[in-house]
């Protein structure tokens, strides 16, 4: 599944779109127990600001706003992201259940 970041990390005025993401990583945990008997795994990643088109219709400012979060300095790109879901998705990850990934930047992290 796909959330945000803002459920990771409080903001100002996203209080129902952070719970709203925030309620992915529970329910990644609770399918991952419904559906262990059938091999099935289920994982969350949550993406920082990353550079899509809805992100390059910002203004200059929000943009900055966002990236002065990011401790790396800059928007993600789309493949980060990507990347991210392919390792969750493959074989190298066959151990891996019921987690929620932060792809930010090191956003929530700090």
């Amino acid at each position: 599944m796909t959330g945000s970041a803002a459920a990771l990390k409080g903001n100002a005025y996203t209080s129902v779109y952070s719970a709203s993401k925030a309620a992915l990583s529970t329910f990644a945990k609770t399918w991952t127990a419904d559906l262990k008997a059938r091999n099935i795994r289920v994982n969350v990643i949550h993406p920082g600001p990353i550079n899509t088109p809805a992100f390059a219709q910002l203004s200059d400012e929000q943009k900055a706003a966002f990236v002065s979060t990011v401790p790396m300095g800059r928007a993600g790109q789309p493949r980060e992201v990507a990347t991210a879901a392919l390792f969750l998705a493959s074989a190298d990850s066959s151990y891996i259940t019921g987690i929620s990934m932060a792809v930010d930047g090191g956003t929530t992290q700090v």
